[in-house]
């Protein structure tokens, strides 16, 4: 019989995935598994229980929970010399990367594409010692993903960061940054940056012409607008994905270093979770590094 290694994060989201726990584990049991469940106690704790999934010899990792919930299983993983696919039961109040793989937001379809899919190997960030699933960001607006409490954003959701993204309006400043890629240096003052390999960003920014198995990520940049207005316009540019604003700076690659060249430090996301602080930041690709649990039979957006 296959094993199941199954990791819930009770509280993530709005708390849904309580109330459709059994049916799911059903589904996977119905499909053959032998599940082992296991709910998360502390912030590590999804990290230790997917390095214990991958070195028990499970056959399949899932999780349910958010995207800060399946980054942390992540990390196990990438530690692991044997990393077993990963099935995703969209849970949070975004779910950014599940839209990526196509995965259906309702739970219960999603258990079903772990059991009927297929696993397809897709690329890893690398960020420092760390790794990450579809976002590193820096600047204006990150930090309202980990500092706004999980109760509160149960509650109101998408409003929860929109709300705290306006009361930061006031405190936008801009970071003299040093990005080196493939050759290349762009010297200047960015109010935020992210590298991305996914659909969409904070459930508001949607990329486009992305692959999730080709080893290039994309970098999006912002440089410190003039005045009020123009950061106004060039932050609507950046939600219809138009990269020709004159503060946008795009480009696609496989690794980038990014340093900052302030004394001040000023911290990272990753996933929507705390990335750290470092002066100096290496980013890079893994290319098909982790198989993820996607549809059998539909086309997505990282096949060829």
């Amino acid at each position: 019989m296959k094993k199941m290694y199954f990791i819930v994060n009770l509280v993530a989201g709005k708390a849904v995935i309580n109330k459709k726990l059994g049916k799911i584990v059903d589904e996977f049991v119905k499909a053959g598994y032998e599940v082992t469940v296991h709910t998360t106690q502390s912030g590590g704790d999804a990290v230790e229980q997917a390095v214990y999934a991958c070195e028990k010899g499970y056959d399949l990792l899932v999780v349910a929970g958010g995207d800060g919930t399946l980054s942390q299983c992540l990390q196990g993983v990438m530690g692991c010399e044997k990393r077993i696919p990963i099935g995703y039961v969209p849970a949070g109040s975004t779910n950014d990367f599940s839209k990526s793989l196509g995965i259906p937001a309702d739970q219960i379809k999603a258990a079903k594409v772990i059991t009927h899919g297929k696993p397809v190997l897709c690329d890893v960030g690398g960020f420092n010692d760390g790794y990450f699933s579809y976002v590193a960001a820096f600047g204006a607006f990150t930090n309202i993903t980990y500092e706004t409490s999980q109760k509160v954003k149960n509650v109101f959701g998408h409003a929860a960061y929109i709300a705290g993204g306006a009361a930061h309006l006031g405190s936008i400043k801009a970071k003299p940054m040093r990005i080196e890629y493939d050759g290349r240096t762009i010297e200047g003052d960015f109010v935020y940056g992210m590298i991305t390999n996914t659909a969409s960003v904070a459930g508001m920014i949607n990329m486009k012409n992305f692959l999730l198995d080709d080893g290039i990520f994309e970098v999006t940049l912002i440089r410190k607008p003039k005045n009020a207005a123009e950061l106004g316009k060039t932050a609507v540019a950046l939600l219809r994905n138009d990269m020709t604003d004159k503060n946008i700076v795009f480009f696609r690659t496989n690794n980038v270093t990014i340093t900052n060249l302030s004394d001040k430090p000023f911290s990272w996301t990753r996933d929507g979770e705390y990335g750290g602080e470092e002066v100096v930041n290496h980013i890079c690709c893994h290319k098909k590094a982790v198989p993820f649990m996607v549809r059998g039979k539909s086309r997505l957006p990282f096949e060829k």
